[in-house]
């Protein structure tokens, strides 16, 4: 709650949520790791062409979906 307050006051006066930075890079993190086992059960070592992709959800904005896709090769 105190984050999103903080983050409100944040977006009148400009400036950056560190609370908000700090969730969307861990968010970012799992994204990555979920392609990267994705791509390990597939048979691949490596990923290509990755893209990140931020979507606002629900009727506020109140919720983030991150996505990262990619194409998984092999590299010999």
């Amino acid at each position: 709650m105190f984050k999103d307050i903080g983050a409100g006051i944040r977006n009148i006066f400009g400036g950056r949520s560190a609370g908000y930075e700090e969730e969307l890079m861990a968010c970012r993190q799992e994204a990555l790791k979920e392609m990267e086992e994705r791509a390990k059960a597939a048979g691949a070592n490596a990923v290509i062409g990755v893209d990140i992709d931020y979507e606002m959800l629900g009727t506020g904005n109140d919720m983030m979906m991150v996505t990262a896709s990619g194409t998984a090769v092999i590299v010999e």
